[in-house]
Formats: C-alpha cells, sequence, structure tokens
C-alpha cells in the first residue's frame, strides 16, 4: 500500500514509521526536517523498542502523488493548508485518516474530498517529538479508527489489520462521533489544564479574573502533576463530566465510569506534557478552535451547562493571545 503522511510531527512520524517498519511503502511530506530525515531517517525511541527507518521523502505534495491512504497528523491550526496540500495526494479510491484531535476535522475534509473516502482516528499514545526526526514513544499507542456518517466498510477492516500488522494496536469503532467525545474526557482537561496551571488555580474557579501574562510558560502541569493536588484532580474530574453530558445531550452514550477510567489509566503514565502544553511553551498557536472552542460550542447548542470549561476556554483564549516568548 502507498501512504502518505502528511504532517510528520511526533503522531505522523511514529505511525507512519510504524507502517514502514511494518513493509509498507510510506512517503513523508516534510518541510523544516526534510534534509536531517532525509539524511538520517526517522528514529523511534520506543518503551516497546527502538528503531529507525527510512521513508520516501518529499517536500511537495505533487512529488508523491495519488496515493491508496493518506494519514493526516497537522496540528488543528494548519487545517487551513488542507486545500493546498492534500489535492495532489487523493486519487478517486483514496481514503484520507485524520489522526487529529479535536471536532471539525472530518468536516473539513469531507469539502474538500467526497464523504465516502473519509475516515478518522483516534490516537491513545504518550508521544514527543525531541528533535528533528527523532519521536520518543513513552506509553499505549492504539489507534480506533472509523468512518466518517457510516459504519465500518471492508477498507475500515483492511487499514485496522495493516496497523495491527505493523505493531500498532488498532480496534474498529462504529461510531467515529461517538470516539471523538470520549477522547475528548481526556483531551480537554489535561491539554487544557496543564496550560492554565500558569495562571493558578484560583483563575480556574473565578469566571472573572483577570487572565495576565504568565511569569513563565514552564510552569505548565503535567498529567502527574495535576492529578497529585486534590483540587486540580477534582477540576479534572469535574471537566471529564461536563465532557460526558455534552456528548450524552447529543446522542452519545458515554458512561460516568470513563472519567474515572481515563483518571487511573493517566496515573500510571507518569510525568507526561500533552501537545497542548508543548506547543504553549514552544510559543506556537496552541489548538484551540477543534479541541475547547468547538466542543463548547455543541455543548451550547445542546443546552448543557458546562461552566469549567467555558472558564478553561476563556483562559485558553486569553493566553494564547500574549505573545512572549518562551521562557
Amino acid at each position: 500500500m502507498k501512504i502518505a503522511v502528511v504532517g510528520c510531527g511526533a503522531v505522523g512520524s511514529f505511525y507512519g514509521a510504524k507502517l514502514c517498519h511494518g513493509g509498507q511503502e510510506v512517503h513523508f511530506l516534510l518541510r523544516s526536517d526534510y534534509d536531517m530525515v532525509r539524511r538520517n531517517g526517522v528514529r523511534i525511541r520506543s518503551c516497546q523498542g527502538d528503531f529507525t527507518v527510512r521513508p520516501v521523502c518529499a517536500n511537495r505534495p505533487e512529488d508523491i502523488g495519488v496515493s491508496d491512504l493518506l494519514l493526516i497528523g497537522l496540528k488543528t491550526t494548519a487545517n487551513d493548508q488542507f486545500a493546498r496540500l492534500l489535492p495532489p495526494l487523493v486519487g478517486p479510491t483514496t481514503a484520507v485518516l485524520t489522526l487529529q484531535n479535536g471536532l471539525g476535522n472530518v468536516e473539513q475534509l469531507a469539502r474538500l474530498f467526497p464523504s465516502e473516502q473519509i475516515m478518522g482516528g483516534l490516537c491513545f499514545v504518550c508521544l514527543n517529538r525531541l528533535e528533528p526526526g527523532v519521536i520518543y514513544h513513552q506509553a499505549h499507542g492504539q489507534v480506533v479508527i472509523g468512518e466518517y456518517q457510516r459504519l465500518p466498510e471492508t477498507r475500515t477492516h483492511s487499514i485496522a489489520s495493516m496497523l495491527c500488522q505493523a505493531g500498532v494496536p488498532c480496534k474498529v469503532t462504529e461510531s467515529l462521533a461517538k470516539a471523538h467525545w470520549e477522547k475528548l474526557v481526556w483531551n480537554i482537561p489535561f491539554n487544557g489544564l496543564g496550560v492554565a496551571g500558569t495562571v493558578g488555580y484560583e483563575a480556574m474557579q473565578n469566571p472573572k479574573s483577570e487572565v495576565r501574562n504568565p511569569k513563565s510558560r514552564s510552569a505548565v502541569l503535567t498529567t502527574d502533576e495535576l492529578l497529585a493536588d486534590a483540587q486540580w484532580a477534582e477540576l479534572v474530574r469535574e471537566l471529564m463530566l461536563e465532557v460526558i453530558a455534552a456528548a450524552r445531550a447529543l446522542g452519545f452514550e458515554l458512561s460516568e465510569d470513563v472519567a474515572e477510567q481515563s483518571i487511573a489509566r493517566t496515573r500510571k503514565m507518569g510525568a507526561y506534557k500533552a501537545s497542548t502544553l508543548l506547543d504553549f511553551e514552544r510559543g506556537q498557536p496552541v489548538e484551540l478552535e477543534n479541541l475547547f472552542l468547538e466542543p463548547l460550542r455543541r455543548a451550547k447548542q445542546a443546552g448543557v451547562p458546562t461552566p469549567r470549561l467555558e472558564n478553561l476556554c476563556r483562559i485558553l483564549c486569553a493566553l494564547n493571545e500574549i505573545k512572549t516568548a518562551p521562557a
């Protein structure tokens, strides 16, 4: 299978490298990392064993051409580049699989390509990009994939099987939309509160508090720090329950047990910085729209009160506008 990977950060590089290691023909679309990856390949430092692969490297989508499978690992802040980057890679039978966080990505893709070609994937994995072409895999790795607005097809199970054969645990979901909300139960509190830690617990408690420039971007809270503090841990739980309530109001049956299960899994991860925390520390734009604001809008449309999520969005929007250099 010819596979194109667009967005070769931690997620795109890791899963693209696993597929390449598993024997697939994998092409990486690269920008700043092009020379380094072309020279040294992609190195995966993993809890499951280190390995290096040499995918085919390109710096223009036209140099890759139409692929059987397109994997999208772009940050959602780069979704405005879809129309420029993706069409040369997509033919009438290409499966377009986005591994991005949050809501609205599949809908954006469906405005460019036929809806029956669109798929989504949820990655339950702890990854960091250490340097160009070097990815640190700390824990987990499962992917849950599904079809956009339809039940799984033969190709859904074929892609899942291919991932499994490459050493990636993969499950197929009958409801991609429900799976997105289930992932948000983890993503919203741990990505959001980690950054909100720079302004302190009191700001999260008070929806009228003024958001000031944090003294240091390095004051973000890792997952273990959030759960070690009773007050922050309770905020994590409250945010999770708000997300679950919104999902239920929208017709997705999520049990409140999902919150406790997510917390229990996270305690086993140790100190982990989610992607939003790393972006914030580097002074890069935070994935606000798809990961936080769109879930808030849908909760409001469903008539579900989400005061914790609303205040978190307010704080993150204010912090995102502060144009100071990282500490």
